[in-house]
């Protein structure tokens, strides 16, 4: 495997690939980790519908979870939250503040475009009826709860969520085979996870789905019985008072907790190995 100041400078050459990418390649790319990320979060939505204890409704959703990121490293695709690690080449002076934004900007779009594809084909394909329509219900609770953090709140969850999936990329950068990838990711993802810290690509799903879900009346009246925060869900709250804070959360997590320190530590001037 590779040690932490091969893998900082692995990241350099990783980052300068993504910045040059055609701004197509990188809004495709983004849109299949926005499928990836989706599917992951229904499959998580799904295991812990009918499952009464929290706790374990969380660790079910930790062991399931991961595979979205497994398929983002390993078919292949641009994820927004990991690609905070761009940091590294800026401040290497290896591209340009203009091309990582670019690529964040694009990927992002792409994110959300690919978790739109899965919310509305779960909904138009039914999905949401499982368990008689206890994943529905599931669905509109999560996001509702989503919605009722407060501004800091949310900034917080997604700071401590990105510092860990930075951390399962930098891990699965280290590793050199398939199985090593796969391990390495997989605990510090099942963390953040069980925790219930807050994903912006996830959340892309989690509050669409749960926002989609509402309009159904059959759905929201199923809902309105048992979820006492049903009124926080709406557009609004979900865009200004959960992603905006969480995706600059995430940015400050994986950007400046990870990348930063990991830049600091191996590559500045002073800093680095012999």
């Amino acid at each position: 495997m590779y040690t932490p100041a091969e893998v900082t400078k692995n990241v350099v050459g990783i980052g300068k690939g993504k910045a040059a990418l055609p701004a197509s390649r990188m809004l495709i790319l983004g849109m299949m980790a926005g499928l990836f990320i989706g599917l992951a979060a229904a499959a998580s939505n799904t295991v812990s519908c009918t499952v009464v204890s929290g706790s374990l409704g969380r660790l079910l959703c930790g062991l399931v979870f991961p595979t979205g990121l497994t398929m983002v490293l390993l078919a292949g695709s641009e994820l927004f939250t990991g690609n905070c690690l761009m940091v590294i080449p800026l401040l290497q002076r290896e591209i340009s503040l203009k091309a990582m934004l670019k690529n964040w900007i694009l990927v992002y779009i792409g994110n959300f475009i690919g978790s739109l594809i899965v919310v509305f084909l779960v909904y138009w394909g039914g999905q949401l009826d499982l368990f008689d329509g206890a994943l529905a219900v599931s669905t509109i609770k999560v996001a509702a709860t989503k919605c009722s953090l407060s501004f800091a709140e949310a900034l917080c969850m997604g700071i401590l969520c990105n510092f860990l999936v930075c951390i399962a990329v930098w891990i699965s950068f280290a590793a050199t085979t398939v199985a090593g990838k796969i391990t390495g990711l997989f605990l510090p993802i099942m963390l953040f996870v069980l925790c219930g810290f807050e994903h912006s690509v996830a959340n892309m799903y989690y509050g669409m789905a749960g926002i989609v879900a509402d309009t159904n009346e059959v759905y929201h009246a199923a809902a309105a019985e048992t979820v006492a925060n049903i009124s926080n869900l709406t557009a609004g709250n979900f865009f200004l008072m959960n992603l905006l804070p969480v995706t600059i959360g995430n940015i400050i997590g994986g950007s400046l907790l990870v990348g930063c320190v990991y830049w600091f530590s191996y590559l500045k001037k002073g800093n680095r190995d012999a």
